[in-house]
């Protein structure tokens, strides 16, 4: 199990540069786990995208469903207390941190393309290839 951030989850959706990194990573660790903060930015990113063009509206709907069963089983809530430590420390948005909180909670690390908080949680994220 890992946790991925909301960049990953987008390179496996949303066809890209990056798309073939996070295919090869989700061939050999499938059990991404993100917390509930992801389907918010997931959104975001897809209605975006939709707003540039780039995709239909029902097409952006089916990959955040599609996106959404994926990651359901490995959902998780994350203690207020704990991101906000994380965010005080390292000048990181609490956005991330919520990120770096779960994956220090199930103490699996956080593949991010992050490099700020590569820099800040360099032996919790570990880069995405």
């Amino acid at each position: 199990m890992i946790v991925v951030d909301t960049n990953v989850i987008a390179y496996l959706f949303v066809p890209g540069d990056r798309s073939s990194a996070a295919e090869a990573l989700y061939r050999r660790d499938p059990e991404w786990a993100a917390p509930l903060l992801w389907r918010s930015e997931f959104r975001n990113v897809l209605a975006t995208l939709v707003r540039l063009g780039r995709f239909e509206l029902p097409t952006a709907q089916s990959i955040q469903e599609e996106a959404e069963r994926l990651l359901a089983p490995l959902e998780f809530a994350v203690d207020s207390a704990t991101v906000l430590e994380l965010a005080a420390q390292s000048g990181c948005s609490a956005y991330d941190c919520e990120f770096v909180a779960l994956a220090e909670y199930l103490d699996v690390p956080l593949l991010s393309a992050d490099r700020k908080l590569g820099r800040q949680f360099g032996k919790r994220v570990k880069p995405l290839a």
